[in-house]
């Protein structure tokens, strides 16, 4: 039994990043959902596929690399809360990323979000990740 499944999300997809896979299946869960959604708006993945047919159900993630240098638009993933121990930001507190070059990315009680739309909506939340 996996008991952080965003850490395991994370690791599936550095996993897959570094032995330059094009496509990794991973099982859903509503926050993954949401957490692939947002790397898709932000540019960090391909595309992605919900698939619904079994019980649980997966998501299927292209990877995107740069198609000169063959390297992954991914170089960082780092979970920050864990089960453990939460990590909560307030609005006036939310954690920069590389002075705003990657993401940090929330669960607030509007959603899943990154820090930059956090703010603008005026909530702080817990913070799941950082990437870039």
């Amino acid at each position: 039994m996996n008991t952080d499944p965003i850490a395991d999300y994370l690791t599936r997809l550095r996993n897959a990043l570094k032995a330059n896979h094009r496509v990794v299946e991973i099982p859903a869960s509503n926050i993954k959902k949401e957490i692939t959604k947002v790397l898709y708006h932000k540019g960090y993945i391909q595309s992605y596929r919900f698939d619904d047919t079994s019980v649980q159900g997966t998501i299927k993630i292209a990877l995107k690399y740069n198609p000169a240098t063959k390297q992954p638009a991914i170089t960082k993933l780092e979970r920050v809360s864990t089960p453990g121990l939460r990590k909560y930001a307030h609005v006036e507190n939310l954690p920069r990323v590389l002075s705003g070059l990657g993401i940090a990315i929330l669960s607030t009680s509007k959603g899943v979000m990154t820090e930059k739309e956090a703010k603008t909506e005026n909530v702080g939340g817990e913070v799941l990740c950082y990437i870039y």
